[in-house]
């Protein structure tokens, strides 16, 4: 089964997470980027971050290839913003053309996932959701996470 890894990170964790099922499943790996990268402490991030969710923007992303056809299986994950995916994946939702496939979500969050899988689903109707999960600080967490990314990659085998 082809598969892709595609997801945004930005303080690290999901990026562990992503490059633990790549490992796992032999994937294929996206990270995305934004086309203008800034520097920001914690609170510029959070205000950065839970505004562009608040004003439902699409952060323009670095030019990137992907064609969904050419996978059996996309896992799609992102950062929990104010309670929903980061916007960088929306972008890539909004771009991609993702229909009638099979799909996996992860989050990644500091605190609690909230209903960030459920927008996750809503952004990808008309796909097959067969697995979730949510990893509470990864990089601080690692042996727990990394066990949680195994079971979650055996699941999708």
């Amino acid at each position: 089964m082809k598969t892709a890894v595609v997801f945004y990170s930005l303080d690290g964790n999901c990026s562990l997470v992503a490059e633990e099922i790549k490992s796992h499943l032999k994937a294929d790996l996206l990270r995305l980027r934004l086309t203008k990268e800034k520097k920001r402490g914690f609170v510029g991030s959070l205000f950065w971050g839970v505004g562009m969710v608040l004003f439902n923007k699409k952060p323009k992303l670095a030019s990137y290839e992907f064609n969904a056809s050419n996978y059996d299986l996309i896992i799609l994950g992102a950062p929990v913003w104010a309670d929903s995916p980061a916007p960088p994946i929306n972008t890539f939702i909004s771009q991609a053309n993702i229909t009638g496939k099979k799909i996996a979500l992860f989050v990644c969050h500091a605190g609690g996932r909230g209903q960030s899988l459920e927008k996750f689903k809503t952004l990808l109707a008309g796909n097959e959701i067969i697995a979730e999960a949510d990893y509470k600080d990864a990089v601080k967490n690692i042996e727990e996470a990394k066990q949680k990314i195994a079971d979650f990659a055996k699941s999708l085998k």
